[in-house]
């Protein structure tokens, strides 16, 4: 649906040069809507100076591109490089060009969505990697320029930080001299950084007000790196964190600690449960065995989603899940990589039920689920009637089970998105269990095929058209590890090369 001020607003963006000449004389309650029909034909130009010009205190992205009455289309998912590129250099020629003139008081450039498939008709992306990078280094040529402004823009931006770009972005977030523009972060990720380098950024980018942290991958930190992070730098308003791989192994020079004696782990407890804002937590690939209570049990606030893939989970942790405060209030959950069903089939059933008012995303991969216990499965589903999203990859299970479960996944009246792994019919016999990346990509496409186009029969077959289901063999779409894959893998290459060389000194000193 489109007004007709936008249909308007389009012929007249779709002439470039005429748009720019009758810029002065518009209106300015119609700046919002020239912009949205400049970002909809890609009419990077006309972008650029409409930041240049923009006569409102406030430019917000993501609100500008959302539906609006006059025109319901959303463009949040279109993350074109050519766009987004505008928008920055004409909010830099805004401090440039209008000194002391300006009303532009606060740009927030939040709101874009990264897709799989690019949306924008160009297939050119600019990723958070990329947008980072961009307002870091525009900030850091104004800053260049000693460009001073009576009033600084405040511009709010998601921010992901890698050791390639960690220069920019400390010069942008601590300018040693005037800067027109005051970077403000609300979402922070960090990959391939060490743990002074995360440590001194994060100080750097406004901790008090930051909504999301995602410390991912390469940032090698243990216990006391953490401690360390939570116990300087502070964070009241945190809603979302996100912790790497081995987060809470003992440093180290240290030794592990009891259980009912680890310092560290009462620590960061008792740091987590001063984020009084604190939903959502991501602690996976991290060793946890009898430790959720103590971590969880003093959190202020019930989480809604959390994430406890691969921390090795025994018989305590999943009754501390089950009959806890969180249980009632989850609504994302991760599971992966326990025997939940052979290890602790009435526990997690107990668990789901209690989060079967509010849970809407499970996933369950890699949790050895054979066909004898689908119709576990099934009963603690059941429950489930808000569930919209099921991921259970990795799982050995049959085409015959997967088409009785696809039976009674029919019956979830929310689910919407499934992804199923490739049924062991299709693997030579005595596949083990779980798989590497290279023997879960060997099996036969053609009987996997038929498989799909069966169990997509039985969701027609039940009327359930709107279930969209899929078997991504290698996990699923990451737009972050997308965009900097070539850095991360070059970081993995220093770090391993860096390993032997150790290794070596190590054989040689033995000698």
């Amino acid at each position: 649906m489109r007004s007709l001020r936008f249909a308007s607003a389009e012929a007249l963006v779709s002439h470039p040069q005429v748009a720019l000449q009758g810029l002065d004389s518009v209106a300015h309650n119609l700046y919002p809507l020239l912009f949205k029909a400049s970002y909809l034909l890609e009419r990077a130009e006309v972008i650029r100076q409409l930041l240049e010009r923009w006569p409102l205190e406030e430019f917000r992205l993501g609100a500008l591109l959302g539906p609006s009455a006059d025109h319901g289309g959303d463009l949040r998912a279109r993350a074109c490089r050519a766009c987004l590129e505008a928008c920055v250099r004409g909010l830099a020629d805004h401090v440039l060009q209008r000194r002391g003139r300006q009303r532009l008081q606060v740009a927030d450039l939040t709101g874009v969505r990264d897709v799989q498939v690019p949306q924008c008709p160009c297939g050119r992306v600019l990723g958070r990697w990329g947008r980072t990078e961009l307002l870091a280094r525009t900030c850091c040529e104004l800053q260049a320029g000693a460009v001073a402004a009576p009033r600084p823009v405040k511009v709010i931006a998601d921010l992901f930080v890698t050791e390639r770009n960690f220069q920019a972005v400390v010069r942008a977030l601590a300018p040693a001299g005037p800067a027109p523009l005051r970077v403000h972060c609300l979402s922070f990720r960090a990959d391939s950084l060490g743990p002074s380098q995360l440590l001194q950024v994060l100080r750097l980018a406004g901790p008090g007000e930051l909504r999301k942290l995602q410390v991912v991958h390469n940032v090698r930190l243990h216990a006391g790196h953490v401690q360390q992070l939570l116990a300087q730098v502070r964070f009241p308003q945190l809603a979302s964190l996100t912790l790497p791989a081995k987060a809470f192994d003992a440093p180290p020079a240290g030794t592990p600690a009891a259980n009912s004696e680890d310092p560290l782990l009462t620590s960061i407890s008792w740091e987590l449960s001063q984020m009084t804002q604190l939903t959502e937590l991501s602690v996976a690939f991290s060793t946890l065995t009898g430790k959720i209570q103590k971590l969880l049990g003093p959190l202020r606030t019930p989480l809604r989603a959390l994430d406890l893939a691969n921390c090795s989970l025994n018989h305590a942790d999943m009754a501390f899940l089950a009959d806890g405060a969180h249980a009632a209030h989850l609504e994302v959950l991760d599971l992966s990589g326990h025997s939940l069903l052979s290890l602790f089939p009435s526990t997690f059933s107990r668990l789901l039920g209690r989060a079967a008012q509010t849970l809407r995303v499970l996933t369950l991969e890699e949790c050895g689920i054979t066909d004898g216990q689908v119709s576990m499965l099934v009963l603690a589903l059941g429950a489930c009637r808000q569930l919209q999203e099921l991921r259970f990859l990795g799982n050995p299970l049959s085409a015959r089970a997967l088409r009785c479960l696809f039976a009674a996944l029919c019956e979830l009246p929310r689910l919407c998105w499934v992804e199923f792994p490739v049924p062991t019919d299709c693997y030579p016999e005595g596949t083990a269990y779980p798989q590497d990346e290279l023997a879960a990509s060997k099996f036969d496409r053609q009987k996997y095929d038929a498989i799909a186009e069966d169990l997509r029969g039985v969701l027609l077959r039940a009327g359930r058209e709107d279930m969209q289901v899929s078997t991504p063999v290698f996990g699923s779409f990451d737009p972050d590890i997308q965009e900097t894959s070539n850095e991360l893998g070059a970081f993995l290459l220093q770090a391993f090369k860096t390993a032997l060389e150790n290794f070596s000194q190590a054989l040689k000193q033995m000698e």
